[in-house]
């Protein structure tokens, strides 16, 4: 179906490894030229050695998530003959510990907001709608062990 690949680069540098004080902070590369500053979460390892203001690998697989789920919903949402104009989501995924006690992202929490205009605007069914079809078809929720919430406001 397709192939999709991110590069992941750190380099020691001038830094002591064997102290475990290094730093935790790399980059993503994408294939469209984007780089993102990356680094551990703060709550995995603490600062310095995380830089608190880089995208962490559990906000990503949150952001990724929403993201793909707004997708699909735009998607869905305009072939049904809605406009859309604007769409907002405060998602919010929760760690816990697995039944080996490792820990995991248990349970994923979108919160998205749509606004419509035009003739044809969707009843709060019809957006419930959009949402449970944008879940099913979205490539990352189908990709999770984690529970997803799907909370409209």
């Amino acid at each position: 179906m397709g192939q999709y690949r991110a590069e992941v680069v750190w380099q020691r540098g001038e830094q002591v490894f064997t102290d475990n004080r290094y730093s935790r902070g790399h980059e993503w590369k994408f294939d469209g030229g984007q780089t993102v500053p990356a680094s551990s979460a703060p709550s995995s390892v603490p600062l310095p050695m995380s830089i608190a203001a880089n995208v962490d690998p559990e906000e990503a697989l949150v952001a990724e998530l929403a993201s793909c789920h707004m997708l699909f919903f735009l998607s869905f949402a305009q072939k049904q003959g809605y406009i859309v104009d604007s769409y907002h989501d405060q998602a919010i995924g929760f760690m816990e510990k697995n039944e080996n006690g490792r820990h995991f992202i248990a349970r994923i929490d979108l919160h998205p907001q749509s606004r419509f205009s035009g003739s044809k605007l969707p009843s709060k069914e019809q957006i419930d709608a959009l949402h449970h079809l944008s879940h099913e078809h979205c490539y990352i929720a189908n990709s999770l062990r984690a529970d997803v919430t799907i909370i409209p406001e």
